[in-house]
């Protein structure tokens, strides 16, 4: 009877009970605060990957040194006027910290090309905050990898110890059965440097330096054009 009704409409009346039909066939499954809520976590997760944090499995994104030191300088970065001459230099420091990080993946995504991984490198060596030590397949094979990488090899450029991002990456190495050939790869490319080898720090940064910047920024004593400050809004890019 509905269906009669409806064709009894269309042929008779204005075609107002068609045309409420048409708006509600219109209006958009998702509200715009979905719409805003996916866009924002969307951004979150872009965010994440560009900074490359080194653990993963850190939530704070602060247990190391360095993953600190560059999340202190966004969230600062975030308090200081656009446009000023702190707010260049800030981004500045935190641009070079995020090209040493660039450096190195870009030598891990070298040697996968080589092994014939050229359309696979990207996704394997994507690891996301949502990686799970409690996934991996070969936790203890990767961890023992990863150290002879940090010791015989030049894949990485600081004297702390390897980030935990590149556990994940070797345990799928692993999995794919060429582990082995990317440390023999690594030994063959990227051989140890001396202690003293200015190019274990290629871009010159100076962590202890980039911390006191910081500090300054957070006590005042930035230059007067960046006392305009803005609520804090997260770590942009």
């Amino acid at each position: 009877m509905g269906a009669a009704f409806k064709r009894f409409c269309v042929r008779f009346c204005c075609c107002c009970c068609c045309e409420d039909d048409d708006e509600e066939e219109k209006r958009p499954l998702l509200s715009h605060d979905t719409l805003e809520y996916f866009e924002r976590e969307a951004k979150r997760r872009r965010d994440q990957e560009t900074n490359l944090w080194s653990e993963p499995g850190d939530p704070s994104h602060s247990e190391r040194d360095d993953d600190r030191i560059l999340y202190n300088l966004l969230q600062t970065r975030a308090q200081t006027q656009r446009g000023s001459h702190g707010y260049r230099r800030l981004s500045i420091d935190i641009e070079a910290m995020r090209d040493m990080r660039r450096e190195v993946q870009d030598k891990w995504k070298m040697i996968l090309e080589n092994l014939g991984f050229m359309a696979e490198a990207e996704s394997l060596l994507n690891v996301s905050a949502s990686a799970s030590y409690d996934r991996m397949r070969n936790a203890a094979t990767a961890r023992t990898l990863l150290q002879t990488l940090y010791t015989e090899t030049s894949l990485f450029n600081s004297n702390e110890p390897p980030p935990e991002r590149y556990l994940f990456i070797l345990d799928r190495l692993i999995y794919l059965d060429a582990a082995d050939d990317f440390v023999a790869k690594a030994r063959r490319f990227y051989p140890p440097k001396d202690d003293n080898d200015e190019e274990d720090n290629p871009l010159g940064i100076d962590l202890p330096l980039l911390l006191s910047r910081m500090n300054q920024n957070i006590s005042g004593g930035e230059d007067e054009d960046d006392d305009d400050g803005g609520e804090i809004t997260g770590p942009e890019d």
